[in-house]
């Protein structure tokens, strides 16, 4: 998928997005990058624990490989 498309479907995505805390951290994402400062500092704790144990679990091996994912929901 072209870079085109996927900013489309990011579009039409965000138009029906009804999440505020998604929209508030796409916002700290967005502005963080207009400013060129780490994103991660804008982030509040809550957030930044959840990262941490996405990466503690990819540490730890309990992941699901994208390629099974996509054959289960026969992506």
């Amino acid at each position: 998928m072209g870079h085109n498309a996927i900013k489309l479907e990011l579009i039409e995505w965000l138009t029906k997005l009804s999440d505020n805390n998604t929209l508030d951290f796409l916002k700290i994402v967005k502005e963080s990058h207009k400013d060129n400062q780490d994103w991660w500092l804008d982030l509040t704790n809550e957030q930044k624990k959840g990262i941490e144990r996405g990466l503690k679990d990819i540490s730890l091996g309990k992941v699901t490989p994208h390629s099974e994912i996509a054959n289960k929901y026969g992506l």
